[in-house]
């Protein structure tokens, strides 16, 4: 199977990213390994999508960082919600 994921920083902003290997991805950001969140602990996975085919996982990862994107994870996944 092949992810895209959604993780909420410390700083209350979203970090999207994809993997083949969703466990593993998420412990490597939780314990400071991935650059682009290692300043933005803690981390806490809130969504995430699963795909058997990789290039579909890949696209839906790219959607999700577009203005679209921001979009549809504000209406589906924030809506109602505080403090995630």
């Amino acid at each position: 199977m092949y992810y895209a994921y959604i993780l909420l920083c410390c700083d209350n902003k979203t970090y999207v990213g994809g993997s083949d290997n969703l466990k593993e991805r998420v412990e490597r950001h939780k314990m400071g390994y991935v650059p682009a969140t290692k300043n933005r602990l803690p981390v806490r996975l809130i969504a995430y999508f699963a795909f058997v085919d990789e290039h579909v996982a890949f696209a839906f990862e790219k959607y999700l960082k577009s203005g679209s994107g921001r979009a549809f994870m504000k209406k589906h996944i924030f809506s109602g919600k505080k403090n995630l």
